[in-house]
């Protein structure tokens, strides 16, 4: 059992933890702050496993902090609370995301994107303002300050609501900031992993026509049949491919791995935007002129705001949307990342914290 070597605060806590860049996680003794009266502790039920989780235990991304406790797709219950305390009781099911913290006076704070503030906080694998680092939800409890966190609506299955948290916050966003959401409008999602899944639940109920574009042919039954796809183009048909230029008003692509979005520019109408949420390694080759003729668009997202958050679980709570997950044990996560890295999961993994996280503590 390795503890900090930080300064120590004063809560003790109980996670798994990476030490180095090999990703292999261990149970790992730490402490967080007391409770400010403006925070809430939550006691951690369930958290939901991202790929971004991987990319930070390995430091695909260079920027990994040891040991490192990974997790930003929290379903918990608030079990303290701060003396100024107005949105949360004792008691309450909430999640915590990808942030954490921000500056809360810039622009993007103001305008309910603190997602964009260049000072948020992340959950994990960050610095708070005291100067201590953030530990993630892999972990029995985590303190944060009201405004980070959102209601779960009592609808909403908990252990399929985590991943909400990041993958469907990330779905939604784009579909809503970018007029592609609605009647009239139609939609290709590239990539049906953890991200894509979500994407065609919340774009079917908000009325969209829904393409799902992927490589993998043997996904399109669950596209079509269990998720509600209007269509399915398996990426490497060109005869597919073909038949579907200049039909879409936008496309997200959830896809990580490096790839070609030449094909995919061809499938908008003039007008269409691509929008990317994936974080590939080698930069894209694009030529001007697929962009110029069409006056198309390349954009990005992340997440949303926590007002934009809160409007996207009760939105899956009216409509009944919710991530197809795969429950885990603490003890089985490191195979769990060895399987998400073979691309081996439907759709997403969750952890059960409160029912297997106690008994790796001793």
């Amino acid at each position: 059992m390795e503890r900090a070597g930080e300064k120590q605060q004063s809560i003790e806590a109980f996670g798994w933890a990476a030490r180095d860049s090999s990703g292999h996680l261990f149970p790992f003794v730490f402490s967080r702050r007391k409770t400010g009266e403006k925070e809430v502790r939550v006691k951690v039920l369930y958290c939901g496993i991202c790929h971004s989780d991987l990319h930070c235990l390995k430091n695909e991304w260079h920027s990994s902090i040891y040991p490192l406790v990974p997790g930003h797709e929290i379903v918990g219950e608030v079990s303290e609370i701060g003396s100024k305390v107005s949105k949360f009781n004792l008691g309450d099911k909430v999640g915590v995301g990808c942030i954490v913290d921000s500056c809360r006076t810039c622009e993007s704070c103001r305008e309910d994107q603190e997602n964009y503030c260049t000072k948020a906080v992340a959950t994990y694998n960050g610095v708070h303002h005291d100067g201590t680092i953030n530990y993630g939800g892999y972990s029995d409890h985590i303190l944060v300050d009201e405004r980070y966190v959102v209601k779960i609506p009592h609808s909403l299955p908990l252990a399929a609501a985590a991943p909400l948290l990041c993958a469907g916050i990330s779905m939604y966003s784009p579909l809503k900031y970018f007029g592609l959401a609605g009647p009239g409008k139609h939609v290709g999602i590239v990539g049906l992993g953890g991200l894509g899944h979500i994407g065609v639940r919340f774009a079917k109920a908000l009325g969209t026509k829904v393409t799902v574009v992927s490589s993998t042919a043997e996904k399109s039954k669950d596209a079509l049949e269990n998720l509600g796809a209007d269509d399915f183009l398996v990426s490497t048909n060109e005869d597919q491919m073909q038949a579907a230029v200049g039909t879409m008003d936008g496309i997200i692509d959830t896809v990580s791995a490096s790839h070609s979005i030449i094909p995919l520019i061809g499938l908008l109408k003039p007008n269409g935007k691509l929008v990317l949420l994936g974080a590939t390694e080698k930069p894209f080759d694009l030529p001007a002129l697929s962009l110029i003729m069409g006056r198309k668009t390349i954009a990005g997202s992340g997440i949303g705001g926590m007002k934009e958050t809160q409007e996207m679980i009760d939105f899956a709570a009216e409509h009944g949307i919710k991530a197809d997950i795969e429950i885990i044990s603490m003890e089985y996560v490191n195979t769990a990342m060895d399987r998400l890295a073979k691309g081996d999961v439907r759709y997403r993994f969750v952890i059960d914290i409160s029912n297997t996280l106690a008994a790796t503590c001793s």
